[in-house]
């Protein structure tokens, strides 16, 4: 099966060359915590339980990259792909570390990428973010060796702002290469992609924006609040005053998913995600929670829902 032909369930969200579906799965957290120990409960079996529920559900993109547990997300997202016998639309992303000093360095990793995955081509390769020392445009430069050399479909950024995926743009354009998509950080409490005008360029641009942590880290599910405050560096790390926020906004979604066939917190705060254009790719450590994810789609949030979430999450 060819990327176009990904399940109609998903919802797609086309291109021109490449189409990806109205939501894909982050895969950071099958390598990070399955192989260091962040969540000591979720090991292998809950990994397969994820993408069996994933894969059921109809969600065929799923998000890696290289630094994700030093490989090791690649490598299970490889095993489980082959034993699924899918073909999955697969975005996988090349980290400029300060001593990469060549473009040809990209080449290089992306082949020990295709290694992993046990793949001879990616739908979609990105560059992890915009890392002196090396220009913007010397790495565009390694992902049009990329394309050429018939190793990945189409090519992307990830945590660009909009000058810098300008400059990337215009870069690959020279090669007759289109810049296919932007991964940052978008949901109900980073809304920054909106702010700056990123969002917008992309819509203009037909440059697929990827919304990763679209849930907050999980403070947008609900589960959260003043009397069940999230673990202690989590805590500190997002502060009382996004806490409230997310709680503020919890009760609300609750409320909006009551009229929408009894949708979770979680699945309104993916849904609006979708509704403002762009491709939310939570994660999943088991399967409920991967079909809790699923039940975002099927469905729209309507326009007035949509205005009710806008106000309540802006930061005044």
């Amino acid at each position: 099966m060819t990327i176009e032909g990904l399940s109609a369930r998903s919802g797609m969200n086309r291109t021109d060359r490449l189409q990806l579906p109205a939501m894909g799965v982050g895969t950071w957290a099958w390598g990070d915590r399955l192989y260091w120990g962040y969540e000591r409960r979720f090991g292998r079996r809950e990994v397969e339980g994820a993408y069996a529920a994933s894969l059921k559900a109809g969600l065929l993109f799923y998000d890696t990259a290289e630094i994700y547990g030093q490989g090791a997300s690649e490598v299970i997202l490889g095993q489980l792909e082959r034993g699924s016998g899918a073909h999955l639309a697969i975005a996988s992303k090349f980290m400029p570390f300060p001593w990469r000093l060549k473009k040809g360095d990209l080449l290089t990793a992306l082949r020990r990428s295709l290694d992993r995955l046990g793949r001879e081509s990616l739908e979609l390769y990105q560059i992890h973010w915009p890392l002196p020392p090396l220009r913007v445009e010397t790495w565009m430069e390694g992902l049009a060796q990329t394309v050429e050399a018939g190793l990945v479909r189409a090519v992307g950024v990830s945590n660009y702002s909009l000058s810098q995926m300008r400059r990337a743009q215009s870069a690959l354009a020279k090669h007759g290469i289109a810049l296919r998509s932007n991964q940052v950080l978008y949901s109900l409490l980073d809304r920054r992609p909106e702010i700056t005008g990123l969002l917008a360029e992309c819509r203009r641009e037909d440059i697929a924006l990827i919304a990763y942590s679209p849930l907050a880290q999980g403070l947008l599910t609900g589960k959260y609040g003043q009397d069940n405050p999230p673990p202690l560096q989590r805590r500190l790390r997002v502060g009382r005053r996004r806490l409230m926020r997310a709680e503020s906004l919890a009760e609300v979604m609750r409320r909006i998913g009551e009229g929408h066939g009894v949708k979770t917190a979680s699945q309104v705060a993916l849904n609006w995600v979708v509704c403002k254009g762009a491709i939310p790719i939570p994660g999943a450590k088991d399967a409920v929670q991967a079909e809790e994810n699923a039940g975002a789609l099927g469905w729209r949030l309507t326009d007035q829902d949509v205005a009710d979430l806008d106000r309540l999450s802006a930061v005044h």
